[in-house]
């Protein structure tokens, strides 16, 4: 079972949907990225993109985030998602959970001007989707303009060093894991 690692939610365990549809980002995993992320995450605006138990975006919002925002396509999850947040409620900052397929969310939160400082892209590893969601990142206006991509994937899985407006500034493996991080290219930002 997983749980929050720091900040005002320590220890409390995140229920997961039964079965194996969903994957959890592990303890180590999360513990790296926040690791690198902790001069990022107090007041940002958060968005998980593939929020599963919502335990990355929790985590965020347990170390200090302002707003969270989780999405996931699969309904016993957004179940997980929601008794998840309420539990960690108390603690304050705001939590925003949507039941749509990424690319669809993502287009309709960009549509409705909202803006995130890190945006976390955890999808199925065998997806199609991390290039496609990096490009719309790069280029629409959802990420705010010092804005992060965070990508988890398979370590044996290339993702460029560029991508439209992206560029990657860094890469960290964890275990069968890798974090890739992006940013807007310096030429490219407004």
């Amino acid at each position: 079972m997983s749980r929050i690692i720091a900040g005002r939610g320590r220890g409390h365990r995140l229920r997961s949907p039964p079965g194996q549809a969903t994957r959890p980002t592990g303890g180590r995993v999360r513990q790296t990225l926040f690791d690198i992320l902790a001069p990022e995450v107090p007041g940002c605006r958060f968005l998980d993109a593939f929020a599963g138990n919502g335990g990355v975006g929790l985590e965020a919002l347990s170390r200090g985030a302002a707003k969270v925002v989780l999405v996931d396509k699969s309904g016993p999850a957004i179940g997980a998602i929601r008794e998840n947040a309420r539990a960690l409620a108390a603690g304050g900052g705001e939590v925003e959970v949507f039941q749509q397929d990424a690319r669809t969310a993502l287009a309709a939160l960009a549509d409705r001007g909202r803006r995130f400082d890190i945006v976390y892209l955890d999808p199925p590893y065998e997806s199609d989707l991390y290039e496609p969601l990096l490009e719309g990142l790069g280029t629409g206006g959802l990420l705010a303009d010092e804005g992060l991509v965070v990508a988890e994937h398979f370590h044996k899985r290339a993702l460029p060093e560029t991508i439209g407006h992206l560029a990657r500034t860094r890469t960290v493996r964890v275990g069968d894991h890798r974090l890739s991080f992006y940013r807007r290219r310096s030429e490219d930002a407004s």
